[in-house]
């Protein structure tokens, strides 16, 4: 339903990535909203067609000197009827400091969509960190971590709101509502063991040899099982040479890139636990939304603010990042669980996602940050 409301907003933001077109498509829906989206980014990232976005207005063309960028025609927009602008928490973006200085002398309200701090700022990110968000009138920070750490360095709590992170949460409810055990995977495993899921690009970073690690360490524990790695390798990683060398080949599964969440939803909601040994992000969110559970490391510093979402003995767990022991324990703490355990992980995954991961949740953020002013 839309509301009513005196502001009209402005969104400004460096790319349309694929995942974000929900949550702007209800913005859209809901509030008066011009977008302006970016052209392209350094990193590789699949963008939605902006035409399929009520509210897009215009493709701004970013232009990048090593890690910085301007977005060229943005700063024009601070000259138009728009009472608030919502602007990427990004210091790279070198216009947005000309539109929040700019905005700030024409009163104009700024509101920044960002992760904010993650704790491990060298001292000159830092300052220039804690400069630009400053200029910002409200801030809304993906996570309470990050919310945390900036009340820590001064700044006002009552300025800011955790925003979270959704998926199609509408689309994967209606899936859920479907979700049945299947043989997705005794038929490709010709055996029953229980099965560690990873989804997500394959990349060195991502440290997944510590997956293959685990495993090996469980089989000689008497504990064999399964490993599926849903996504392509980008980075050479060559999963399946160690997974030879480790002798265990016969027990990974290569499946390869997949985009579509019916089948994403068999793959998750049959596998025993998810497990990203590098930062988790949005499979936290996917695979919650299908009722597997998670492990992820502990270093939140280096973590992607989905890792919230892990609830430790209920949704998931956390491992001592490196200890490659501490994750088999982890995994064989997952997989030996009884059946009643199993539901329970289930219904407290569900519960998790419905309570802030989804689009819903922050269209009711955005509406306190509007309301309250």
């Amino acid at each position: 339903m839309y509301i009513e409301m005196k502001q009209k907003l402005c969104f400004i933001t460096n790319i349309g990535p694929h995942y974000r077109l929900p949550i702007f498509q209800k913005i859209s829906e809901t509030f008066s909203c011009d977008f302006y989206l970016g052209d392209h980014i350094n990193t590789k990232i699949k963008a939605f067609d902006y035409n399929k976005l009520k509210g897009y207005k215009e493709t701004l063309h970013n232009r990048f000197f090593h890690n910085f960028y301007w977005q060229s025609g943005s700063i024009q927009l601070v000259n138009r009827d728009y009472t608030h602008y919502i602007l990427d928490g990004e210091p790279y973006c070198l216009s947005s400091w000309i539109i929040l200085l700019w905005a700030l002398i024409r009163h104009k309200e700024t509101i920044a969509w960002t992760h904010g701090f993650y704790g491990n700022e060298s001292f000159v990110k830092n300052i220039i960190k804690k400069t630009y968000y400053k200029l910002f009138t409200k801030l809304m920070v993906y996570s309470e971590y990050s919310i945390n750490v900036m009340k820590s360095k001064g700044f006002n709590p009552e300025n800011m709101y955790c925003i979270a992170n959704s998926l199609d949460s509408a689309h994967l409810l209606d899936i859920r509502k479907r979700l049945c055990k299947s043989d997705v995977y005794s038929k490709h495993f010709h055996n029953n063991y229980p099965v560690v899921i990873y989804c997500g690009r394959i990349q060195k970073r991502k440290q997944l040899n510590q997956i293959i690690d685990s495993a090996k360490m469980l089989y000689e524990e008497n504990c064999p099982i399964n490993i599926i790695f849903v996504g392509k390798d980008v980075d050479g990683v060559d999963i399946p040479s160690y997974a030879k060398e480790k002798g265990i080949e016969q027990s990974v599964w290569m499946y390869g890139p997949c985009y579509e969440d019916s089948t994403l939803a068999e793959l998750f909601y049959n596998a025993s636990v998810c497990v990203s040994p590098g930062n988790i992000g949005l499979t936290a969110i996917h695979a919650l939304s299908f009722g597997c559970p998670i492990i992820t490391h502990d270093n939140f510093a280096e973590q992607m603010p989905e890792f919230e979402a892990i609830k430790p003995s209920k949704t998931g767990y956390f491992y001592l990042q490196g200890d490659v022991a501490d994750l088999k324990d982890k995994i064989r703490k997952v997989i030996s669980a009884e059946e009643k355990t199993w539901e329970e992980t289930r219904k407290e995954a569900f519960k998790e996602i419905d309570r802030k991961w989804n689009v819903d949740y922050q269209i009711n953020v955005l509406k306190k940050v509007l309301e309250n002013e």
